[in-house]
């Protein structure tokens, strides 16, 4: 069985435009998901909880000079490899520094990692489908809701995702040399083993997962697997053993094995058994959460999945069956559930979706397609005027109705002009209309929503009053009574006291600042009564900890007026 690399004719491969021809295909669908992600890496604040505490792990990395361990303030973090908190502390090294507190360095792995996706999603895509089809699978993983998204949060998910689908990509050129595609050279396996090794750095066991899922289908499936020998194993694990042994064998050393045990069994474990921290969502979650997060090419779907189905026995489909299946299942199956772990297979559902685009589709398929493009535009245009009313303002406003109204555009007028017939200018339509308005959610409208942002509010009242210890006027550390936000630590601070009333007391007491919640303030005025302090308030600060959904009251307290400088 021969690659089909033209869905459309049994032929070669139809000569792609000078613009899309070879690197350029992956290029732009990287520069796709760079323009997707931009708009939030630049506006949006740290984001409670798992941004923040990433983040902050990485900033005392930098400041305490220690590369091994991963501590948030004085709590060791052993959940998760090291590899992140390197990228990350490498990205802030090079354009800025731990004190600047400037999330976007943070975020820039990230970003980089969400354009490998999309490059190598085109590049993998092309050597079955052709490199048209190859650039719109790219375009379409690259501008998703969910990877835009991803891609500018400083966390593992977009360079898990970008990794993966690298080594997938790589796999997947070897495959097609198997069954007479084009050779695959040692920078192919090179690339294979690069990405397996670097993903296993950044979320242990999850890139080895996909990949033998993968293999083991195929096997399977084709009933032989001799061209996995040709994966150069010998160097291959050596390269591995290169990335992760060195890391491993330090972090096993320096906590005695605490971090195996506490990764495995206080972190795995628990996710493999039940929903952990409430996380946990019947099978069917993560299918359901695709329909929005694959927009603005939700029309596409239906389609792909019906493809699939239809051109199983080519070879780039088989493929693409064998990387989503398995892996959809295992996530559809583990007790705890977040949006974003299936985004390792997103890019095969991408492929399917892109190569749908390549033959009529039908009416069934187009119907549907077109309903949920329509669907999932007015729920996300309506869950944008929602946010609005609970916790916009007069200002917002504008910004409110221009992200309500792209939205509804992709929706809408996508889904009409697919529903018409003309799939390829859909898609053409509602792609670029879908990532104006993710950027301009992300970059517009969400930032300004003040009521959520309590930890960047705080930080501005403490800085107007030259209260932070950054800025060398008062002593520090500030304490903190009734609120522990990650966000709030690390804009004040790897030293912040996440303490009590009595500790906010005794901060007041020693000229340093305080910031008390109010179901602390009951006991905080009876330690100040007991210390016969004076009360000095500089600032109010109130809104909705979307964190836990509770309403947050902080009071902001400077030492008394004789004790500043």
């Amino acid at each position: 069985m021969t690659v089909r690399h033209d869905p459309a004719t049994s032929g070669p491969e139809a000569p792609a435009p000078s613009w899309m021809a070879g690197w350029r295909g992956p290029l732009l669908a990287a520069l796709l998901a760079a323009l997707a992600g931009l708009p939030g890496l630049i506006s949006m604040p740290p984001l409670d909880r798992d941004e923040s505490r990433f983040v902050q792990a990485t900033a005392q990395m930098l400041e305490q000079n220690e590369f091994v361990v991963i501590r948030f303030q004085d709590q060791p973090r052993f959940k998760k490899p090291i590899g992140i908190h390197w990228l990350q502390a490498a990205s802030v090294s090079l354009v800025s520094s731990p004190e600047a507190r400037d999330i976007w360095a943070y975020r820039l792995p990230s970003l980089i990692g969400a354009m490998m996706a999309a490059a190598a999603c085109a590049w993998g895509a092309s050597v079955f489908f052709g490199t048209q089809t190859g650039l719109m699978a790219g375009a379409i993983l690259g501008a998703s809701f969910l990877l835009s998204t991803e891609g500018f949060i400083a966390k593992t998910d977009a360079v898990l995702c970008g990794t993966i689908t690298l080594a997938m990509a790589c796999l997947a050129r070897i495959y097609a040399a198997s069954r007479g595609g084009p050779a695959a050279g040692p920078w192919v396996r090179f690339g294979f083993w690069a990405g397996v090794s670097v993903s296993t750095l950044v979320k242990g066991p999850i890139g080895p997962m996909v990949v033998l899922l993968t293999a083991l289908s195929l096997w399977v499936w084709d009933r032989k697997a001799g061209w996995l020998k040709s994966l150069s194993w010998t160097w291959g694990l050596i390269l591995f053993v290169a990335v992760v042994g060195p890391w491993a064998w330090a972090v096993t050393v320096a906590t005695d094995g605490a971090f195996w045990k506490a990764a495995i069994v206080g972190d795995l474990a628990p996710k493999l058994a039940g929903g952990q921290e409430s996380h946990g969502a019947w099978p069917g979650y993560h299918s359901l959460v695709a329909l929005v997060q694959m927009f603005p090419s939700t029309l596409l779907l239906p389609a792909g999945l019906a493809l699939g189905w239809s051109r199983r026995h080519e070879p780039g489909v088989r493929f693409a069956l064998c990387w989503l299946i398995p892996t959809w299942l295992v996530f559809e199956i583990t007790p705890t559930k977040l949006s974003h772990y299936a985004l390792p297979a997103y890019g095969a559902l991408a492929w399917l979706m892109a190569a749908a685009l390549d033959q009529p589709i039908g009416k069934l398929s187009r119907r549907i397609g077109a309903a949920l493009q329509a669907l999932v535009g007015l729920l996300l245009a309506a869950g944008t005027l929602y946010l609005m009313k609970l916790y916009g303002n007069a200002g917002d406003l504008a910004a409110a109705l221009l992200t309500a109204t792209l939205f509804l555009a992709a929706g809408l007028y996508g889904g009409y002009v697919f529903l018409r017939g003309n799939s390829t200018l859909a898609l053409v339509i509602a792609l670029p209309l879908g990532l104006l308005g993710h950027g301009a959610l992300v970059g517009l409208f969400a930032p300004g929503l003040d009521p959520l942002l309590i930890s960047k509010r705080t930080e501005a009242v403490l800085a107007q009053a030259s209260l932070l210890p950054s800025q060398g006027i008062v002593p520090g550390p500030i304490a903190v009574a009734g609120y522990a936000e990650p966000s709030l630590v690390f804009g004040l601070g790897t030293t912040t006291d996440l303490g009590d009333a009595a500790d906010a007391a005794h901060a007041l007491a020693d000229h340093r600042a305080a910031v008390v919640e109010d179901r602390e303030q009951p006991a905080f005025q009876a330690a100040v009564k007991s210390l016969k302090l004076k009360l000095h308030p500089i600032g109010v600060v109130q809104g909705l900890n979307y964190s836990n959904g509770d309403e947050t009251r902080l009071t902001l307290y400077a030492p008394a007026p004789e004790a500043l400088p």
